[in-house]
């Protein structure tokens, strides 16, 4: 028996938009702020974070904490970054 390597499993535009709806709407009712993916290219999803979240100071933890953490748990293989 020989060893497979496993295959990247990239979630389709639809299903990262409505886990990031999701957050986004936890992120609203309990801080104030949002986040919404920009763009899915590949193994990057894109988002813009908006609401409390512009200029407060804590937004790069938001994003690498709770976004990438959120999207991480669903989607191993996905990075974040910020849209420009």
């Amino acid at each position: 028996m020989t060893d497979m390597p496993e295959e990247e499993t990239y979630p389709t535009e639809e299903q990262m938009r409505t886990l990031l709806e999701k957050l986004s709407a936890y992120i609203e009712a309990f801080h104030g702020g949002s986040v919404e993916m920009v763009a899915l290219e590949g193994n990057v999803v894109k988002v813009r974070l908006g609401g409390a979240c512009l200029g407060c100071p804590l937004s790069p933890n938001t994003l690498h904490g709770w976004v990438q953490g959120t999207v991480r748990q669903f989607f191993p293989d996905i990075k974040v970054e910020a849209a420009g």
